[in-house]
């Protein structure tokens, strides 16, 4: 079998999962890889796996590409068992989530670009990629001049500089900094950090099991968690597929993608097995079926995921 790639602490006994795709163009092989971890963490401990489609980004959408992605997985037998969540229907629920740290003082309104921030933060003494906090204590003439330019403001938490500790199966024991990040934007949509942790907790998600890429934003979700009396899932980041050179994997190579490869005369059954392959669990061309890989995962799953 191939050498391992992550290395996970004990399971839950049972953990309920889910792969939560942004529609923004076909899966790549590492998203389907990730997909395909995320389902043996869930199905090896006989529990349920949901797909969530996190649409909220509307700009960046592209029409058709949640029914391909869903075939995708469908193709890879990536089966899930409850009717699949589309973000962008369930908006009440992200305004119910607003309104609670609204009123427990934990919001303020923030007009600064993108710009003005990065602007700030490489100044001498600014923080590299963090809010300077220019808007966090405005005074009321400050606030009503602002409000009077016409200009819509975000929605940022008031985290007071939080530090908080969780823990990741895949690299252990985690600690950093809140920043007082954006829940609401200018354009009026939902931030991501603040629809996916209400969604997991509404789906009753107990294990979050996402790409390395993601290890850093899950400090702030904890932080929203707490605030909002939610519990707090289990996290395993995972590393991202990278290609030959190194290079993380995009959705614009066409070539790394499902389609792509049945294009290159790689059938779905080959390229399910390249997945398993790649975290360890068969051979390179190995075909192996969902009670054999779900065994394999699960005898392995004790010590380590290769």
């Amino acid at each position: 079998m191939a050498e391992g790639l992550i290395q996970l602490a004990p399971a839950l006994a049972r953990s309920n999962g889910r792969f939560a795709p942004s529609p923004t163009g076909p899966l790549h092989l590492g998203n389907l890889r990730t997909a395909l971890i995320a389902w043996c963490c869930a199905r090896s401990t006989g529990s349920g796996f949901a797909i969530r489609i996190e649409d909220l980004d509307r700009a960046r959408c592209r029409a058709g590409s949640a029914e391909q992605q869903l075939n995708d997985l469908t193709a890879l037998g990536l089966e899930w068992d409850r009717p699949v969540v589309v973000q962008s229907e369930r908006t009440a629920l992200y305004a119910d989530a607003l309104g609670q740290l609204r009123s427990n003082g934990l919001l303020y309104e923030c007009w600064c670009t993108r710009a003005e921030i990065r602007e700030a933060s490489s100044a001498p003494h600014g923080a590299a990629n963090r809010y300077p906090g220019s808007c966090r204590d405005l005074s009321a003439a400050q606030l009503a001049k602002r409000r009077a330019s016409g200009r819509k403001p975000a929605l940022r938490v008031r985290a007071e500089g939080a530090r908080l500790q969780f823990f990741d199966r895949a690299g252990g024991e985690q600690e950093g900094a809140v920043d007082d990040f954006v829940v609401a934007r200018q354009d009026g949509a939902f931030a991501y950090h603040l629809a996916v942790v209400v969604d997991d907790a509404d789906q009753s998600i107990d294990e979050v099991v996402r790409g390395d890429d993601l290890l850093d934003s899950t400090g702030a979700q904890c932080w929203l968690q707490d605030q909002l009396g939610l519990t707090r899932p289990s996290y395993v980041h995972v590393p991202l597929l990278r290609d030959e050179s190194g290079t993380r994997m995009s959705k614009r190579d066409s070539s790394v993608t499902l389609g792509g490869q049945q294009q290159l005369s790689v059938s779905a059954d080959q390229v399910r097995s390249k997945l398993i392959a790649s975290i360890g669990l068969c051979d390179e061309g190995e075909q192996i079926d969902d009670q054999e890989l779900l065994s394999r995962f699960n005898s392995i799953l004790v010590e380590s995921i290769p």
